[in-house]
């Protein structure tokens, strides 16, 4: 499959480089219709990353009138940073909130609480490749009559319990194909999903310098598409993405039925559907220590994230981050490691890696 899997891709590339159409041409009509498909999204609107992508929705709901600066959005307080930039960069204000420390996703208990006058919107986060979904954030949006937005950066191809896909289940998700995804291009992509055609049409605007017809800018927008050789290598990777997420779930099973070691935490295991395994993280209260062990012993490994959005330089003096008090994200930066995952590790690296885990002792 490997070699095929190369070989269309190769091919792929080729097609577009003879076609000499570098933008805006058949390949991203292609892919963005498959993904859409695949999603469960009537639109998928292509952009030039995920960043973008979550900039773009934000935006485009400003623009339609749905939000405006100062408004609040309800958003895990332990996401990478690329979902509060897209907050921020809107004018609007993150509330942040602690993830549940067993799933390590936000915890909906504690959203209800949080919803004020300003409130507008909730963003979850299908961290390390998790459904953050639950029926009680659904039922929530409802009842105040907030936007769902999903950051679907890290979960291309996972599941609710009722059988969706992460990004069909709100109003809007913003979609990362990093190359590190499980659905990576060779550079950097994104895309958006939506059922709403307003929507859609005003994202793809504003990610075209503002313009829905040549030379007419209806937006003041930027340049932020998706090219066609990307279009067309992921549209090639697609079709193996159930497999490949197939080949995680198979390499985090035996994770957890191999790990076991009193110093090192598991999150609580989903069935398969709900988790795509982007990542797999462990927590441990002495992760530097287990980290620099792995190391001497051949095994890499990286920590997701460090340092949360609220401690960095860059957010230190903003009135939203005042008195924060977020134990459980706190928490899951200092003791937070990922295993090596991916679908091309063997099943014998995995058991290396499980034997020399279980081996070490604080």
């Amino acid at each position: 499959m490997t070699g095929l899997y190369e070989a269309e891709i190769q091919e792929a590339v080729k097609r577009v480089v003879e076609s000499g159409w570098y933008l805006q041409g058949e390949a991203n009509a292609r892919f963005e219709a498959h993904y859409a498909s695949f999603i469960g999204s009537k639109y998928c609107v292509g952009c030039a990353n995920g960043l973008d992508a979550l900039i773009w929705i934000f935006r485009s709901y400003i623009e339609l009138g749905v939000m405006k600066p100062g408004d609040e959005v309800i958003v895990p307080a332990n996401t990478y940073i690329a979902t509060i930039l897209a907050i921020t960069e809107n004018g609007l204000k993150p509330v942040l909130v602690d993830p549940k420390e067993d799933t390590l996703e936000i915890d909906d208990s504690k959203i209800e609480a949080l919803i004020t006058p300003k409130t507008r919107a909730v963003c979850i986060v299908h961290l390390y490749g998790r459904n953050a979904y639950t029926d009680k954030i659904g039922s929530i949006c409802q009842k105040y009559g907030l936007k769902l937005i999903e950051d679907n950066a890290q979960a291309h191809g996972c599941r609710h319990t009722d059988g969706r896909r992460t990004g069909s289940i709100g109003d809007a998700a913003g979609h990362s194909f990093y190359p590190g995804k499980n659905l990576g291009a060779l550079g950097d992509g994104g895309a958006v999903t939506t059922k709403d055609p307003e929507l859609a049409s005003a994202i793809r605007a504003l990610a075209n310098y503002g313009s829905s017809a040549k030379y007419v800018f209806k937006y003041t927008g930027r340049n932020s598409r998706l090219d066609e050789i990307q279009a067309a290598v992921l549209d090639v990777k697609l079709k193996y993405l159930d497999e490949d997420n197939a080949q995680r779930q198979q390499i985090a099973k035996m994770y957890y039925e191999g790990i076991s070691n009193p110093y090192v935490t598991l999150p609580k295991r989903l069935d398969d559907a709900q988790n795509v395994y982007h990542l797999f993280p462990i927590l441990c209260s002495k992760r530097d220590e287990l980290q620099v062990y792995l190391k001497e012993n051949g095994v890499e490994t990286l920590i997701h994230y460090p340092i949360p959005p609220h401690r960095q330089e860059c957010y230190a003096k903003t009135a939203w981050n005042m008195d924060l008090n977020l134990p459980v994200t706190e928490q899951m930066a200092a003791q937070e490691l990922s295993l090596p995952i991916g679908p091309t590790i063997t099943n014998d690296q995995v058991q290396t890696i499980i034997q020399i885990l279980n081996g070490w002792r604080s």
